[in-house]
């Protein structure tokens, strides 16, 4: 009788643990402003210190893979279990699907580095230098950088622009060696990082999409090769990039010391954006109850709006491109797919601010 009670003690003493640590998980998830992974990245200096901060940041390490990258699409903000920290532990070794895609990445190595300057804790340093070291070993020769490192076969492969993937990475490398916060990095991963940004600012120079000998935009990805404007996704064809360009000129402006070929590249490219505004035009919700999600998204009228640029244009004509899941180019939003209108930006005011306000800004900064 005597081993059979003892059995049952420990099951009982088991589920008592299982209790109580599911009831300290609630507690600290009402304790706890919920913040969301992107809300986490936009609070006060001073919040980065917090214990709901250091939370976050612990769990930023265990989702750091070993060689340095994380996956995307996460949201690292959730409170986890033991039992989904200790999984995560288990899968570090993992290399395939870390990335720059999405913001994965350097969005992460932004926010050790606020957590340590807080903290000084020396875990989230040695985290931040080791990503650092991973961005540098992930650019091709040539100066750009692929969606996926290790190198991931198909589109994966090419010079990435899309989505800010490349350009988000350089601004991150340009931060640390120019703001205070990444005072912490060593002098010799900063002489690195110079190279790296050199080699980086020539390859957009050369992938800039030239029309008979002008300069234009960028084509969301870039072979890795040849540099030739590339195809993604079935809706991703070859194209003059509306939106992604508008990162890319955005970074050309910031550098301090801008040669003549860079002031070329942003002035053709803002010259291509004056010339390519869609006015009087919208793109708004409207209802919709005999399609899914009971809403739909249409281009209408309005000689108020604000103007709206293209994602995808037409190398040589200029022309917008809607391209749905079949890959065929249609004239007009609602020639493709429902699915695809909701579920894709193909018509925005990408340039708005950089034509409005950065810009000029640009300008007078260059020459004075």
């Amino acid at each position: 009788m005597m081993p059979n009670n003892k059995k049952k003690g420990k099951r009982v003493l088991s589920l008592i643990c299982m209790i109580i640590s599911c009831l300290f998980l609630q507690v600290i998830q009402a304790q706890e402003k919920t913040l969301s992974w992107k809300e986490s990245q936009r609070q006060d200096s001073a919040w980065y210190g917090s214990d709901a901060a250091i939370r976050i940041a612990d769990n930023v390490l265990l989702y750091q893979n070993h060689n340095g990258g994380w996956l995307k699409n996460i949201d690292m903000a959730e409170v986890l279990t033991e039992k989904e920290k200790q999984t995560l532990e288990e899968e570090k070794s993992r290399e395939l699907g870390t990335t720059i895609d999405n913001g994965a990445t350097h969005t992460q190595l932004r926010y050790l580095a606020k957590v340590y300057n807080q903290t000084k804790i020396d875990k989230y340093k040695q985290a931040f230098l080791k990503g650092v070291d991973y961005l540098l070993k992930a650019q091709y020769e040539n100066g750009g950088w692929p969606q996926f490192y290790p190198i991931k076969e198909g589109y994966y492969e090419h010079i990435t622009f899309n989505d800010n993937a490349m350009i988000g990475v350089m601004f991150l490398l340009r931060d640390v060696l120019n703001k205070k916060r990444f005072a912490f990095v060593d002098v010799h991963r900063k002489n690195k990082i110079i190279d790296a940004l050199r080699k980086g600012e020539e390859v957009i120079l050369n992938t800039q999409i030239r029309i008979d000998g002008k300069p234009t935009l960028w084509c969301a990805q870039h072979h890795s090769k040849d540099l030739s404007p590339a195809k993604a996704r079935s809706y991703e064809l070859p194209s003059l990039s509306g939106s992604e360009s508008v990162g890319i000129v955005k970074y050309l402006m910031g550098i301090e010391n801008p040669s003549k070929e860079v002031k070329t590249a942003v002035n053709s490219a803002v010259e291509w954006f004056e010339n390519h505004k869609i006015k009087g035009k919208d793109v708004v919700y409207i209802d919709a109850p005999e399609l899914k999600g009971d809403k739909d998204r249409v281009v209408v009228k309005d000689e108020n709006a604000d103007p709206l640029w293209a994602r995808f244009n037409e190398i040589g004509t200029g022309r917008p491109m809607f391209v749905g899941r079949d890959g065929v180019v249609e004239d007009s939003l609602e020639k493709i797919e429902h699915e695809r209108r909701m579920g894709y930006s193909y018509l925005g005011n990408y340039a708005g601010n950089l034509l409005n306000e950065d810009y000029p800004k640009w300008l007078k900064r260059i020459s004075e």
